[in-house]
């Protein structure tokens, strides 16, 4: 039985998982870097523990600090949270290993859906669809001009390790594919550790749509619907909604069974997302996040699961509360609330001088933030998710607009003017949606 948990993270998501451990009963231990020690996470969580310098590759990355917290505390859990160490085998394979509690999907099925090039054929031999492209990384540029004059140009690269839209390269012709194939490789190198990559056919301006899904040890997998992703930056996400405006209940269960195919293809245990493009009435597998993912209170409002107790739930042992999909009730819409300028998206760390959060029926505020905190520029510039949701779209997007305007960080400049912007664009009202939205704010590749 689990009884404390230590937290391999910071910021607001190392908050959600305390707030869902007291909800079970749980202790809790939050690890900090020497610049998060007077953090929000810090403060709530009933023990602490220093793992290092500010930056990340020396505290919130180091592995061996972080399985000596658990340690020297008593800690018989870790939950990961998203990003840093949470889709990381080997430290999965290693929390095991020491005796502790890993509190996400087993390493197997991390490392088969974390290579993306083998997820690709994996999800294949279930059936699912993918867009046509190379079964296994690339060995050269002409390797990679002669596939993409086999499927047709506009093609993407991608790095098989990768995430966070980190070695991805889009090309248009042959000249262009091999002046970025050693670009892309170079940076899937550096963020990775690993410069393999893969080539898909690029679609222009596709929708992004993810499934989420929960399974336990049992076998069962359940998927609870979809979400919209569409409007990002730089392959990162900003705005995400549920369900999808272009999703009908037929689109929806199909998109629902590839999900689940895709998760039992690697015997998945816990919270994870299936992420698909869509295209003039097609659906394709891109890839699996085996994690919790930033946007998940969008499908906790729309289906009233409580993903992270479900996480805890299964980690200890025991089956799924749930039994199947859950009816999606109303609309729900997550804006990410950054520090960064509106116009320029130059980041902006600094003291929050000024703090006033929004109020209301169907406003939720997922955040770490305080009066007198201070933005260090070390970390993501993720500030707050403003989560509203309404009895349908209408209703969410006038919660959302009432609530961005009572949205009060003073000290840094944030993305709520963007956010207010995009509210109010003729195209996001009607749901016309794709992942070129945002070329209109200066998103061009």
């Amino acid at each position: 039985m689990i009884s404390k948990v230590l937290i391999a993270n910071r910021g607001e998501i190392a908050l959600r998982i305390i707030a869902a451990c007291r909800q079970a009963g749980l202790a809790t231990v939050a690890v900090h870097s020497e610049a998060d020690r007077d953090s929000l996470h810090v403060r709530m969580a009933d023990e602490k523990v220093c793992i290092g310098p500010a930056y990340a590759a020396a505290s919130y990355l180091n592995v061996t600090a972080v399985i000596a917290a658990a340690e020297i505390t008593g800690a018989d859990a870790i939950h990961p949270g998203y990003g840093f160490l949470a889709e990381n085998a080997h430290f999965a394979e290693i929390v095991q290993e020491c005796g502790l509690t890993w509190i996400g999907p087993p390493p197997e099925a991390i490392r088969a859906m974390g290579n993306k090039a083998n997820a690709r054929r994996t999800v294949t031999e279930r059936g699912v669809p993918v867009l046509p492209g190379s079964s296994e990384p690339l060995g050269s540029r002409d390797e990679a001009v002669t596939l993409a004059e086999q499927i047709g140009f506009p093609v993407i690269l991608k790095a098989s390790a990768g995430g966070g839209g980190k070695g991805m390269r889009v090309a248009r012709d042959a000249r262009e594919l091999r002046h970025v194939f050693e670009t892309a490789r170079h940076e899937a190198e550096k963020a990775f550790g690993v410069g393999d990559v893969y080539l898909e056919k690029y679609l222009t301006a596709p929708r992004h749509i993810e499934v989420q899904v929960m399974a336990d040890a049992g076998g069962r997998v359940v998927a609870l619907g979809e979400r919209e992703c569409s409007i990002q930056r730089r392959h990162q996400k900003l705005i995400e909604e549920a369900p999808s405006t272009v999703v009908d209940a037929e689109l929806r269960e199909k998109m629902c069974e590839a999900a689940i195919a895709a998760a039992a293809a690697v015997g998945y245990v816990s919270a994870g997302t299936v992420e698909f493009l869509y295209n003039d009435g097609e659906f394709y597998f891109m890839e699996m996040n085996t994690r919790i993912q930033v946007e998940h209170p969008v499908t906790e409002a729309v289906t009233g699961v409580d993903l992270l107790k479900e996480q805890l739930r299964v980690a200890d042992g025991h089956a799924l509360s749930i039994r199947k999909r859950p009816k999606m009730v109303g609309h729900a819409i997550e804006f990410r609330i950054n520090a960064e300028d509106p116009v320029t998206f130059a980041p902006s760390p600094g003291e929050i001088t000024e703090l006033a959060f929004p109020l209301g029926p169907g406003v939720r505020v997922d955040t770490h933030i305080y009066r007198g905190y201070v933005v260090p520029p070390y970390y993501d510039s993720l500030l707050a998710k403003l989560i509203v949701h309404g009895r349908d779209r209408q209703e969410a997007i006038a919660r959302a607009r009432g609530a961005l305007g009572m949205f009060l960080i003073g000290g840094v400049r944030t993305s709520i003017p963007l956010h207010l912007r995009i509210i109010d664009d003729a195209d996001f009202e009607a749901g016309r949606l794709s992942t070129q939205f945002m070329d209109r704010y200066g998103n061009r590749e």
